[in-house]
């Protein structure tokens, strides 16, 4: 019978993990041999699949898509890399929303034993991996540094109040994206790297392809050094209409595979709801670099 490690953060999904662990081991234990991690410290995670996760077969991890982004950094730098379960228990779930994995535990758990195994692209971002997203500006801090009281009380709603707090102090970032034939330099609102069809809840990038071996990169020009009204009103509309997928006068539109930003110590960069420093970075994309189960591989293949 083949190995499974079960890891999960017992603080994601207001405590329903915990409370349905016997639920999960039983029924991964029909199909795998399960041992159970909970994470007991920011890394505990990550520490134990580096140090461990060669052993199993499979992964599966219940949380929210910053625990899923401890279990790909970790698996991203392993020789033999075990397939991916996911129970998405977090505030936004962006990851999974993108791959119709479902959030109900017992659905997600079925997809586990019954679904198909998807090569899954992912960023390298200097030495740090991430799976869906990365970026800075406007909105960008929202994911962690909204109290976890707040997440529980209002859901992603959360991040939008959180954010809306700051919208006019925060700082254009000033960037120069550097690839091969070409370059592009100018202020944004935001700065946008993705790898997924949702982000920050909202359908934004429909039409992405996962696994193609390139990301969509989206800069909303910002006219003043403070964000404006109108920019943020751009940005806004970007996320509820759509991304386009040519640039426009106020949007550039870049889809790349490898590349270098070039920006100030100052500029935070997130990378999976996740703070990983500040500053200057390259770029590129691994392609069908991890594998996770989902429930509708036709729809992302085809």
């Amino acid at each position: 019978m083949e190995k499974c490690l079960f890891v999960y953060n017992p603080h994601s999904g207001k405590g329903k993990i915990a409370k349905n662990e016997s639920f999960i081991q039983s029924e991964l234990a029909k199909k795998y041999n399960v041992e159970i991690v909970r994470s007991q410290y920011a890394g505990h995670i990550g520490e134990t699949i580096l140090s461990r996760g060669e052993e199993f077969d499979l992964i599966v991890v219940a949380g929210g898509d910053g625990t899923l982004n401890e279990v790909v950094n970790s698996i991203a730098r392993l020789k033999r890399k075990p397939k991916i379960g996911y129970i998405p228990a977090g505030t936004v779930n962006d990851v999974a929303h993108s791959l119709y994995i479902p959030r109900n535990i017992k659905k997600a758990v079925k997809n586990i034993l019954t679904g198909s195994a998807f090569s899954h692209d992912i960023m390298q971002v200097n030495d740090k991996y991430g799976i869906y997203v990365c970026c800075s500006g406007l909105f960008t801090t929202s994911s962690y540094d909204t109290c976890q009281s707040t997440k529980k009380k209002m859901g992603k709603l959360a991040y939008f109040f959180n954010g809306a707090k700051k919208i006019f102090t925060t700082k254009a970032v000033n960037v120069k994206l550097t690839y091969e034939g070409g370059e592009v330099e100018g202020k944004y609102a935001i700065m946008l790297i993705l790898n997924s069809r949702y982000v920050g809840g909202f359908k934004a990038n429909k039409h992405a392809k996962l696994n193609d071996g390139v990301v969509d990169i989206v800069l909303s020009n910002s006219k003043k050094d403070v964000v404006g009204f109108c920019a943020i009103l751009r940005v806004a509309t970007m996320f509820l209409r759509g991304i386009k997928d040519k640039s426009s006068k106020n949007v550039t539109h870049l889809t790349l595979n490898k590349f270098t930003i070039t920006t100030s110590d100052q500029t935070i960069i997130n990378l999976d709801g996740e703070k990983i420093g500040a500053g200057s970075f390259d770029c590129q994309i691994l392609k069908e670099a991890v594998q996770i189960i989902v429930p509708k591989i036709e729809k992302l293949t085809k």
